[in-house]
């Protein structure tokens, strides 16, 4: 099998990566569901997909990104405007599963990976959409992956014990408790210092899961990496508002309010998600979408950069 993988992938090169693509932007469909619906309280089984009318949407209308194109963002049914998020979180899942692939250190690896980035797509919007962040999706990632990091030893990078399943569980257990002191403390001291909630327990939550994937090195790069990439985010929109005039909508538009489902016109039946925030203060970004930005950029790009500065501090304070 391994033989027959390693010629098929020699003799047709672009063969896996399409095939990696195409299903990421099949999860990333999947996922759209679940970013409405999770926060609703709504079942991501059934009913099918359907319009905001009541038609259920055919097959050939909801193929992931091609559809929306050929339906210039209508409904075929009754012509109302389907939002560009759904095309762009299918691109944006496909593009990260083929990094995925493309990156990682072995193909069980890669599987993993592509299930932390679809933890985090799905993550990320709902805590834009609702400033919540679902346990199933927090405390469940970090289960799943101290799971995955037991029996795909590849996922870590560790030789604490004799056996490698031992060091790579090991690994994401010591990320886990890590990456949740690291924002824990930061929230207590953060709402002494503010008098007021500066993050929300979904954000300690999270940091689990990306722990229990990505190791204590990748929990620290995505705190601080991630707080670096949302003060460019925040300082770039403010800048864009100022030059383009306050126009421009402050907020990512809630699925509450897309053609997805009937009873989309009614924001004020939803269901809030596990860690909901009844009083969100004004003006607040969610901290969420960071995290999991300075999580993908460790996992993807910047691991081996980490790995490499945190030897050389490690070095330098033991010749000291």
């Amino acid at each position: 099998m391994t033989n027959a993988f390693r010629e098929l992938s020699s003799a047709l090169p672009w063969y896996f990566p399409t095939l990696v693509f195409i299903f990421g932007a099949c999860i990333g469909s999947f996922l759209n569901v679940c970013i409405y619906r999770i926060p609703a309280g709504k079942s991501v089984v059934r009913p099918g997909s359907h319009c905001a009318c009541g038609a259920p949407i055919a097959w050939y209308d909801n193929i992931p990104i091609v559809s929306w194109f050929l339906l210039r963002g209508k409904a075929r049914c009754c012509g109302r405007p389907f939002s560009f998020r759904y095309p762009a979180v299918e691109t944006l899942t496909g593009a990260l599963f083929l990094a995925c692939w493309l990156i990682a250190p072995t193909v069980p690896a890669a599987f993993c990976w592509m299930t932390f980035t679809a933890i985090l797509v799905a993550a990320t919007f709902i805590d834009l959409d609702t400033f919540t962040i679902p346990d199933r999706f927090s405390v469940g990632g970090m289960v799943l992956g101290l799971a995955l990091s037991l029996f795909v030893p590849s996922l870590h990078h560790s030789h604490l014990f004799a056996s490698a399943n031992l060091s790579s569980l090991a690994e994401g257990i010591v990320g886990a408790f890590v990456g949740t002191a690291l924002v824990y403390w930061i929230m207590v001291l953060a709402e002494i210092v503010l008098r007021r909630p500066a993050m929300g327990e979904g954000d300690v939550k999270l940091m689990g899961a990306i722990g229990a994937f990505c190791g204590w090195k990748g929990a620290v790069f995505a705190l601080f990496g991630g707080a670096v990439l949302g003060t460019v985010a925040v300082l770039s929109w403010s800048l864009a508002r100022l030059i383009l005039g306050k126009g421009l909508k402050t907020e990512i538009p809630a699925h509450a309010a897309l053609p997805d489902d009937p009873s989309a016109a009614k924001p004020e039946e939803k269901k809030p998600a596990d860690d909901s925030q009844d009083d969100v203060p004004e003006g607040a970004v969610p901290f969420g979408p960071s995290l999991a930005g300075g999580a993908l950029l460790y996992l993807l790009f910047a691991q081996g950069y980490m790995d490499a500065y945190l030897a050389q501090v490690g070095w330098i304070l033991g010749a000291k």
